[in-house]
């Protein structure tokens, strides 16, 4: 029921819906979402990756909290080795000793994933950091290290979300970071990977 709603809302706003699976008897329910993502916790679930193998969906795909990236492009190789070539890279921050952020934002593994990949890349500095306002600072450093995409979460009014709402912009942060996101592509003379207007 609740991807019906999703994907109306996605379908009425004009947006591509994201969705989140974790198991492989769900993949029908999921026909009419456009990207399935394997969250961190799947990252190394391989009979769910070698399903999605299969699946006509490009598949979002998180790094885990405590994987390499090598074991970070195995999992890719389970997607891409089954026949589906649509597969983009996630970071989202990996455990570490530090308990001050929810994890740490590893942005050396942007040039490195497209270094040792023709994948695209992008950065979840919301779960990478958990922290709001470290949001901002952290994604213009992934666009800087060339990052393709931000995955970014949002809440009209953070403070009344029912989860996640401490690692949530609300609508006048989310346009203050696409404004300096333009600003640094105007100033370092180049594309940061990020698409016009996204």
């Amino acid at each position: 029921k609740g991807i019906a709603m999703l994907v109306a809302a996605g379908r009425k706003q004009g947006l591509p819906v994201v969705s989140e699976i974790t198991a492989a008897e769900q993949i029908p329910r999921f026909a009419a979402v456009d990207v399935l993502q394997v969250g961190a916790r799947n990252m190394q679930n391989y009979e769910l990756l070698k399903a999605l193998a299969a699946c006509r969906q490009p598949i979002l795909l998180k790094r885990g909290w405590s994987a390499t990236l090598q074991e970070l492009l195995f999992s890719a190789e389970y997607l891409l080795a089954g026949g589906n070539p649509n597969v983009i890279l996630c970071e989202r921050g990996i455990r570490t000793y530090d308990t001050i952020t929810r994890n740490t934002l590893d942005l050396a593994a942007v040039p490195l994933l497209k270094k040792l990949s023709h994948l695209p890349v992008i950065v979840d500095p919301s779960h990478g950091t958990g922290i709001r306002s470290l949001i901002l600072p952290m994604s213009l450093a992934a666009a800087a290290a060339g990052a393709d995409g931000l995955l970014l979460e949002m809440h009209p009014h953070p403070e009344q979300a029912l989860s996640d709402g401490e690692q949530s912009l609300n609508t006048e942060e989310f346009r203050q970071l696409m404004a300096a996101l333009t600003q640094l592509r105007s100033a370092t003379g180049k594309r940061s990977g990020l698409a016009d207007d996204q």
